[in-house]
């Protein structure tokens, strides 16, 4: 196996990639070709990434290696240790589904759009992801997330012939660079303690960065990367740019790119810095509330399945905060079994995330390429004419709302733990954050499981809603394809989810601040047991007991029913036809839950009624719309954008065109300068 994790390995994985993207713009004239080679050399890129993550994972070792580069500070390294190499298993394991997806999702793009031009990005997107999780310096890693970021705002931009796509990726852009001026702005910090950019030289150089340092740092990060991961108010980009994007990108971008942002703040909170501060933590799990709560609360208000999906990932980004944060407390205290705990459960819905997340946006996908519109009320009935779609949709659905037995419950149920155990073991003053936290999470499961009802029952049931929906055909066989085989990940991870956490727990237990913890018991794949006893529990057992629950009431049924007639007549409708005006529509499903949180959500509605004569008395059609105010806009955005215009204004001022007053400029900056030489001196 050893021949397997040598970095030659690990260049010819990048090579497919690279030969995927090249070879799609020397082929950019013939759209059928561009798709096929781009698109299996992405499939074979990312085969291969699963195979090495994977090997280095079950080896245990951490192979690395180096370019020559004659930039000073700049090293062209990688080193692939075992957190490196879960995030790449991650990303590899979605970009082979959506990979295998796109060869037949991207003809309906033909003589529109350049398939050359989307297999390109699309190639450089996910090699740039591997790289980012891998780099070994700085400066390096600056540049590989800066290609990771273009490659995914010309993703974001490939529909140009749309303003609103133009639009999402100008906010993708510059909310993107915003947060890589605070990236830059860590890193430069680090570099000021340790006197180097490699990673290796910043765990060892950080030990005697000062308090104040170590909290400036931790503030830089986790701004840069939480805009990139999503986090509320930091999201505002999110719901624009990935329901711009195409279909198999957006779960690329919602399922993996967004979780580089989590890989860092790990890497930095807990593997860089030495020791964490308890306020880190507590910030954390406060962000992770919010994010969690408000997110689930967005998506339940949308109409735009694209957009509804994109609200879902703030959601599941705050729950793998809320694991985050509480690793960093117990970090704090000292507590590092508990620590790996809170990591592990984090990991675990960071993989879960992906793989159900992922699942979802490509049956979005193929129900858009179905009946050509995102919004819900167009739908209805296409479990009829969509069978297979609408199953893996419901796999997909039941995991995000954290049902028994799929992967979902389990994380949640990890995460759950970690609080509980938050709760016993502090003060009164952290205890009630731990308790805010397990409350937030668990009102967040009940709306994710209410949100992804209406998602699937609006979209699937009752009657079609549109011309649309009426004659739209089941899916393309590579969609299926890609459909089914994540839908078997996500049972997987459920069924085997104590293997799974046994192989997370070495991956906590690599990191500097957590060396050697252990997260749980693992009984084999049987069951998993937390702190001594203290919860317990066997997804086997829940799996293989709610299968036998569900065949012994359907044979019940069968046994009773089997002799009953079944007369099959005209729905009672109160005397008039029965259309599909009569069914709930998504608006209607989500309105009380939006009225009840009008403090938060701040609802704005607006009703239209017509009148068969102009009198006014008999009303013909109804018709309630309800919007959401954009708070972040009028409250944070706005605000600072009119701040920034301001004080540009006044900058302006400096450029007057006068030589005289340049040539002061360069003299007050001397002064300036030689002064604070002489302070450091």
């Amino acid at each position: 196996m050893d021949f397997l994790i040598t970095p030659a390995a690990y260049l010819i994985m990048l090579a497919f990639f690279a030969a995927g993207a090249l070879g799609a713009l020397l082929l950019w004239r013939n759209d059928r070709a561009a798709n096929a080679w781009s698109h299996w050399l992405a499939i074979a890129g990312s085969a291969a990434g699963l195979i090495f993550s994977g090997a280095v994972l079950y080896k245990g070792v951490a192979p690395s290696f180096a370019a020559v580069s004659s930039l000073p500070l700049l090293s062209l390294s990688f080193r692939i240790d075992r957190l490196s190499a879960f995030f790449m298993l991650v990303i590899s394991l979605v970009a082979l589904a959506c990979s295998i997806y796109a060869l037949g999702y991207v003809r309906h793009y033909y003589g529109n759009y350049s398939i050359g031009v989307l297999g390109f990005f699309y190639n450089i997107f996910i090699a740039s992801m591997i790289a980012v999780v891998t780099a070994h310096n700085a400066l390096f890693f600056l540049i590989v997330w800066e290609v990771m970021a273009l490659a995914s705002y010309f993703l974001v931009v490939y529909e140009n012939r749309e303003p609103s796509s133009i639009r999402a990726g100008s906010l993708y852009f510059i909310m993107t660079h915003a947060g890589t001026v605070f990236i830059i702005i860590a890193f430069l910090l680090m570099y000021r303690c340790a006197g180097s950019f490699d990673f290796g030289a910043l765990r060892d150089g950080l030990s005697d960065a000062s308090p104040l340092m170590r909290n400036a740092i931790f503030v830089s990060a986790l701004i840069g990367f939480g805009a990139k991961a999503g986090i509320i108010p930091l999201h505002v980009w999110l719901p624009s740019a990935h329901p711009a994007a195409p279909s198999h990108v957006s779960a690329l971008m919602s399922g993996v790119m967004i979780k580089t942002g989590i890989y860092m703040m790990i890497r930095i909170y807990l593997d860089f810095l030495p020791g964490s501060y308890l306020w880190w933590g507590l910030a954390l799990l406060v962000a992770g509330a919010i994010s969690s709560l408000l997110g689930v609360l967005y998506a339940l208000s949308e109409s735009d399945l694209k957009r509804m999906l994109a609200y879902s990932s703030i959601e599941n980004i705050g729950i793998i905060l809320l694991g985050l944060g509480s690793a960093l407390v117990f970090q704090s205290f000292g507590l590092d079994s508990l620590a790996a705990l809170g990591l592990a459960a984090a990991l675990f819905h960071t993989i879960n995330h992906a793989a159900f997340k992922a699942l979802l946006f490509l049956g979005a996908g193929s129900v858009i390429n179905a009946t050509h519109t995102r919004n819900i009320e167009k739908y209805g009935g296409l479990i009829k004419v969509m069978p297979q779609t609408a199953f893996f949709f419901l796999i997909g659905s039941i995991a995000i709302a954290a049902l028994p037995p799929l992967n979902g419950f389990f994380s949640e149920w990890l995460t759950f733990q970690a609080l509980f155990q938050g709760v016993m073991a502090f003060d009164v003053a952290t205890k009630v954050v731990f308790i805010l936290a397990i409350g937030s999470l668990a009102f967040t499961g009940g709306l994710a499981a209410a949100c992804f009802v209406k998602a699937f029952g609006i979209t699937f049931l009752a009657r079609p809603r549109s011309e649309q929906a009426m004659h739209a055909s089941e899916s393309a066989r590579s969609l299926l394809v890609a459909m089914a085989g994540l839908s078997l990940v996500v049972a997987g991870l459920g069924l085997f989810a104590g293997v799974v956490l046994g192989e997370l727990t070495p991956v906590a237990g690599s990191l500097a601040n957590l060396r050697g913890a252990q997260a749980a018991d693992v009984a084999g794949f049987r069951s998993v047991s937390i702190e001594g006893g203290f919860a317990s529990v066997s997804m086997p057992a829940l799996f293989f007991g709610l299968a036998a629950v569900i065949a012994t009431v359907a044979v019940a049924v069968r046994i009773l029913a089997r002799r009953r007639k079944v007369r099959t007549g005209p729905t009672w409708d109160c005397g008039t036809d029965l259309t599909p005006r009569m069914e709930i529509n998504a608006e209607g499903f989500s309105r009380s839950l939006i009225t009840v949180m009008r403090g938060v959500l701040r609802p704005s509605s607006e009703t239209e009624i017509e009148y068969h004569d102009a009198s006014g008395y008999f009303p013909r059609i109804g018709t309630v719309t309800m919007g959401l105010h954009d708070i972040y806009q009028t409250y944070i955005y706005k605000p600072l954008r009119d701040l920034t215009t301001m004080v540009a204004g006044q900058v302006t001022k400096v450029q007057s065109g006068n030589v005289n007053a340049y040539i002061l400029y360069i003299f007050l900056t001397l002064i300036g300068l030689l002064f604070f030489l002489d302070v450091q001196s």
